[in-house]
C-alpha cells in the first residue's frame, strides 16, 4: 500500500486558499505513484476554527469545500478532515469527521471518537463523539481511520486526561492493514518525541504500520510542527516529514525501504526546536492576518533583542523595524547595544527620546495632583509612553507591533499595562526568563548579532536610576522553575515547598501570580512553545479569593 501524506498549512475559514493546497499536493502525491493521500484533521476549514463553527453560512462553505476536493480526487483516494453536520435531533450540531473521497465521491466518513477538552482543546463544545470504528476495505489493503485524540489514549504516553474508551481497541477487532491518523497537533517543546512513541506502540500493540499526517502552521497562538510520521508494523521509523514547513511524502508499507534515524529530531535542543517554532508563528500570524511590516521597540535589553531578531529571521530584515525610545534613565550601554543590534540584523532603526513627552507628564499631573507623581507612577508613565509611540508608529506605517515580554514578567504582573504589553502579537510571552537566554545564544550561533552586553548584562527595566529587575522579582534561576512547577505542573503551594522551593518564595509567587489574571486577560495573544501557556488554555478567574494555606 503506497500511502502519501501531505503535510499542508491551512488558514481557517480560508476554504478557497485550503482547497487549492489540498489539490496541489494531492496532485504532487499522485505523481508520486500513492493509492490513497491523507491531509490533516479538518483541513477543510482549518484548525482550530472555535466558534465559526456555530455559524451555519461556515459550516455550509466548508461542504461546499469538500465537494469541491471531491471533484478532482480521480486518481489516488483521499482522506481529508472536515466539519460533518449530525443529523440527530440530540447531541451536538456536528462531528469532527475524515471524509474518504475516491472517484469523486465520498466513500466513507470516520467520525472522531475522543474530543479534547484540556489545555488548548475545547472540542466537546462543538462536536458529538461517536465510538463507531471504520476500516475502509480498497483492493489495495484494509485501512483503518482515527482522528487525531483517538490514538491518544495510552497510559504510558502522557496526554491531558485518561478516556474510560478505547478506539484502537475497538479498530483492532475490525483487523486493519494499517492505521491512519490526521491529525491537528500543536507544538510544544520537545512533542515530536511523544508522538513517535505513541505511533510506535500503538503499530506494535496493532501489528500493523501507523502513518500519522499532522498540520503545519501558525493559526493565532498555535504553532503546529508537522513532523508527519510512517512507521513499520515493528516499531521502525519509515518516514518522518520535515519540522515547520510543508512537507510530502510517499511510503509503501510493503516495501518502505531504509529506516529513519531520527536521533537528530530526538536530540534538538529545546532553544532550537523554539526559534524555528517562533520564526514559523510568526510569519503566519502577520502574513495570514495581512501585516508586511512589523515594529518592535528596541531596549537594548535581551528580550527585545530576541524578539528583533527572530522578526528579522521570519519576515526577512526589510519588513523590521527597530524603534529606541531612551528616557533619563537609559544607560549608555542599552543604547549603543539597541542601535547595533538594529545594524547587525539590516533592519530599519529610530531612537525617539521620551523624554520631552515624560517631563510634559510630569509637569501636567504635578499640577493636578499637588507634586510630583513619583515612584511607580513615573516608572509606567515613561512604558506608556513608549507604548503610545510605538503604537503611533504602527497606525502611520501600518506595521503590527510585536510585543516583547516574557512569561516569567507576564506571570507576575511586572508589566505595564498599555505601554510594554502593548501589541498585537507576544512572540516570546511563553517563554520564561532561562528559555531567553537559551533562544539568544541558539539566534547568535557561529555570526552573533546580539551584542555580547545584552546578553552579559543584568535584566533591568531601566525606569528609575540603577534598577535592576531583581530589585522587585526573586532571582530568575529561582523564580523560574517555581513558576514552571506552579503553571505547567499546577503544583499547589504545598507542592512547591515539598519540591524544596524557599518559603518566602512560594509564599510571594502563589499570591502574586493570581493577581496579576487581570493584566493577562487584556495581554496580546502569545505564541505558544510550552505545555501550559497563558492565554486560552489556562482559565483561571480574575476576581476570586481564594489563598493557599502553607502550612
Amino acid at each position: 500500500m503506497r500511502i502519501g501524506v501531505a503535510q499542508i498549512d491551512t488558514t481557517v475559514g480560508d476554504f478557497e486558499g485550503n482547497v487549492q493546497r489540498i489539490q496541489a499536493a494531492y496532485r504532487r502525491a499522485a505523481d508520486l505513484g500513492a493509492d490513497v493521500v491523507l491531509f490533516p484533521e479538518l483541513a477543510i476549514p482549518g484548525y482550530p476554527p472555535m466558534d465559526l463553527l456555530e455559524r451555519p453560512a461556515f459550516v455550509e462553505a466548508n461542504l461546499r469545500s469538500l465537494e469541491a476536493v471531491a471533484a478532482f480526487v480521480d486518481g489516488p483516494d483521499a482522506v481529508v478532515g472536515f466539519a460533518q453536520p449530525n443529523p440527530a435531533p440530540l447531541g451536538k450540531r456536528l462531528f469532527n469527521a475524515a471524509a474518504f473521497l475516491s472517484a469523486g465521491k465520498v466513500l466513507a466518513a470516520h467520525r472522531k471518537a475522543l474530543l479534547p477538552t484540556y489545555d488548548v482543546f475545547d472540542e466537546d463544545r462543538y462536536f458529538e463523539a461517536s465510538l463507531e470504528p471504520t476500516v475502509v476495505s480498497r483492493p489495495y489493503g484494509r485501512i483503518g481511520l482515527t482522528i487525531c485524540e483517538d490514538i491518544w489514549n495510552d497510559p504510558a504516553v502522557s496526554c491531558g486526561t485518561a478516556y474510560r474508551e478505547d478506539p484502537i481497541a475497538r479498530l483492532a477487532a475490525l483487523s486493519p492493514d494499517v492505521l491512519v491518523n490526521i491529525s491537528a497537533s500543536p507544538f510544544h517543546v520537545h512533542k515530536v518525541r511523544t508522538r513517535l512513541e505513541l505511533g510506535q506502540r500503538i503499530a506494535r500493540r496493532l501489528r500493523v504500520p501507523v502513518v500519522y499526517a499532522n498540520q503545519v502552521g501558525g493559526n493565532d497562538g498555535l504553532v503546529f510542527d508537522g513532523e508527519s510520521f510512517a512507521i513499520g508494523a515493528d516499531g521502525a521509523l519509515l518516514r518522518l516529514a520535515k519540522a515547520f514547513t510543508e512537507d510530502l511524502f510517499v511510503v509503501d508499507t510493503a516495501a518502505p525501504g531504509p529506516r529513519v534515524d531520527a536521533q537528530a529530531v530526538l536530540h534538538r535542543s529545546a532553544a532550537s526546536e523554539v526559534v524555528e517554532a517562533l520564526c514559523l508563528g510568526i510569519r503566519d500570524f502577520c502574513g495570514k492576518l495581512g501585516f508586511g511590516k512589523v515594529v518592535i521597540g528596541v531596549s537594548g535589553g535581551i528580550d527585545s533583542a530576541v524578539v528583533a531578531t527572530l522578526a528579522a529571521r521570519a519576515l526577512g530584515p526589510d519588513a523590521v523595524t527597530g524603534i529606541s525610545m531612551p528616557s533619563r534613565y537609559s544607560s549608555a550601554g542599552t543604547r549603543t547595544d539597541a542601535e547595533a543590534l538594529c545594524r547587525n540584523l539590516g533592519i530599519a532603526f529610530h531612537e525617539i527620546p521620551v523624554e520631552p513627552v515624560f517631563e510634559a507628564f510630569l509637569s501636567v499631573l504635578s499640577d493636578a495632583m499637588g507634586g510630583a507623581p513619583g515612584g511607580l507612577t513615573e516608572e509606567n508613565l515613561q512604558a506608556r509612553i513608549r507604548g503610545t509611540l510605538l503604537m503611533a508608529w504602527s497606525n502611520r506605517n501600518g506595521a503590527l507591533v510585536l510585543n516583547t515580554g516574557n512569561k516569567s514578567e507576564l506571570a507576575v504582573g511586572y508589566s505595564t499595562l498599555y505601554g510594554d504589553m502593548v501589541g498585537g502579537l507576544a512572540v516570546i510571552g511563553d517563554l520564561n526568563k532561562a528559555l531567553v537566554y537559551d533562544v539568544a545564544r541558539d539566534l547568535n550561533g557561529a555570526t552573533p548579532v546580539i551584542p555580547v552586553d545584552t546578553i552579559e548584562r543584568p535584566p533591568s527595566a531601566e525606569l528609575r536610576a540603577d534598577q535592576k529587575d531583581e530589585d522587585s522579582l526573586p532571582p530568575y534561576p529561582v523564580l523560574d522553575p517555581l513558576l514552571d512547577a506552579m503553571i505547567v505542573e499546577n503544583l499547589d503551594g504545598r507542592g512547591l515547598l515539598a519540591r524544596g522551593f524557599p518559603r518566602d518564595t512560594v509564599a510571594w509567587v502563589t499570591r502574586t501570580v493570581p493577581a496579576a489574571e487581570y493584566k493577562r486577560r487584556q495581554a496580546p495573544v502569545s505564541l505558544k512553545v510550552t505545555q501550559k501557556a497563558f492565554g486560552v488554555g489556562r482559565r483561571y478567574p480574575i476576581v476570586q479569593r481564594f489563598r493557599e494555606d502553607l502550612g
